[in-house]
């Protein structure tokens, strides 16, 4: 008889490893390069990546992803030294630079909200380094070694590339043993050696959810060595020393009947996703569910599980909030089948002091495929108001008719999901006294 209390602890124990394991997976995948490829949104360890456009429905290395901004993406490995992180003027644009540790935290943030128009230059140091900081760089300490910085500057659209791309080349990272105070003295190596049988073709979701218990686990095990978790995880780690799951164990001595309770956890652990993120789905206000806490979980490791899979790379609630709908207001499923209106009154548009948007996820939380290209719809996509100041956004799978396209979020022919995204928002937002209106039904 299988022992059904081990089981579900293995369960937890996939629950709790999956930011961790999702890291991994996803830093293989976004590395997988000798040299800087924008095109196929990659680079080395330690070098940033620039996306000079906005996403489109071929990106599936992270779930969730927005259309308001153009990213510099970089994934880092601080276990030899820290690195020198530099910045531009940005001028007058919203921008925000958050770097996200190997659990998910958001453990340092600079940006507009923060920073005014520029900051830095930065010094970014994992667990193993002690050294002194050079006159002139700010420190940035990072708990973990694995790190994923995601920098997003505000554009309004294509014509805007241009100027933003000048803003990303001036995004650098540098080694400190090749730090001179000169951004402009270092380039990057374009040789770099590629770890082999990356699978760079399938989506890091889908690569996590297949692994078996043993390759789950282990891959858990190496990474708790150097991303070390923090203080308040040590009673439930030491419950999961139970199925061998330590920094750096092995678990070649683990019995058959032991290594069969590690599969039935992983088999479980997608389920089990799918259903925190219902119970944590259920609490809407006319249809919309705002998980706030995000970017720093603690020990809520359920919640920090569903947003790594439902909305990886998320912030802090003082930079961003998401207000979530599947359902419209009667609670029936979003689905292209139908037509949606979402209607804003005069002046109750989402309260920020950066920019707000509405996006559209298909059943996968990826972008679909539409004939304008349009994934996103926001405060800076020259929607029509009416005669009383008021906005209607059209959320539907064929086009509203030409007079209605300005003010048209297309959708895929079956299921879908919404995000409003509120970028540095207002505290009546962050305190609950603004909400969004009911999605509807008109079709």
């Amino acid at each position: 008889m299988p022992d059904e209390s081990m089981e579900k602890l293995a369960t937890e124990a996939w629950i709790y490893g999956y930011p961790l394991v999702t890291a991994a997976v996803t830093k293989s995948v976004m590395t997988a390069v000798p040299a800087r490829d924008d095109a196929r949104r990659k680079a080395p360890l330690n070098q940033f990546c620039y996306m000079r456009t906005t996403p489109d429905a071929s990106f599936t290395e992270v779930v969730s992803p927005n259309a308001d901004t153009l990213y510099s993406s970089a994934w880092l490995d601080l276990s030899d030294e820290p690195l020198v992180l530099t910045l531009p003027d940005f001028g007058d644009r919203f921008w925000m630079v958050p770097i996200l540790d190997a659990w998910s935290d958001v453990c340092a943030v600079v940006g507009r909200r923060g920073n005014g128009s520029s900051a830095g230059p930065f010094l970014i140091a994992g667990p193993s380094w002690s050294g002194a900081v050079p006159d002139g760089l700010t420190l940035l300490e990072s708990p973990t070694a694995v790190n994923w910085i995601i920098a997003r500057y505000a554009t309004s659209g294509p014509a805007d590339f241009p100027a933003v791309n000048e803003l990303q080349d001036a995004t650098r990272l540098i080694p400190l043993s090749r730090w001179t105070g000169d951004p402009d003295a270092y380039s990057p190596p374009t040789d770099v050696s590629v770890a082999a049988g990356a699978d760079t073709t399938t989506a890091p979701v889908d690569q996590v959810h297949a692994l078996g218990g043993r390759d789950y686990f282990a891959l858990l095990n190496r990474m708790l060595v150097d991303n070390p978790p923090g203080p308040a995880d040590a009673p439930f780690l030491g419950r999961l020393a139970k199925l061998g799951i330590a920094p750096g164990a092995s678990l070649d001595d683990l019995s058959p009947e032991e290594i069969a309770v590690l599969d039935a956890g992983a088999r479980r652990g997608p389920e089990a996703l799918r259903e925190l993120l219902g119970r944590a789905e259920s609490a809407k206000t006319d249809g919309w569910t705002v998980h706030r806490g995000l970017g720093d979980y603690g020990t809520d490791y359920a919640k920090r599980a569903v947003i790594t899979r439902f909305g990886y790379g998320a912030n802090l609630d003082a930079d961003a909030l998401y207000p979530h709908a599947t359902t419209d207001a009667d609670g029936r499923p979003l689905d292209g089948a139908h037509t949606y209106v979402l209607h804003f009154d005069a002046g109750r548009t989402p309260p920020v002091d950066g920019f707000w948007s509405l996006t559209m996820m298909n059943e996968r939380q990826l972008f679909a495929d539409n004939p304008l290209d349009r994934y996103a719809i926001g405060d800076r996509s020259g929607m029509r108001t009416g005669p009383d100041g008021s906005l209607d956004i059209y959320v539907q799978h064929d086009s509203p008719g030409p007079d209605r396209e300005s003010n048209w979020l297309p959708a895929p022919a079956g299921s879908f999901n919404v995000f409003l995204r509120l970028y540095w928002p207002e505290e009546s937002a962050l305190t609950g006294d603004w909400t969004p209106p009911a999605l509807r039904r008109t079709g």
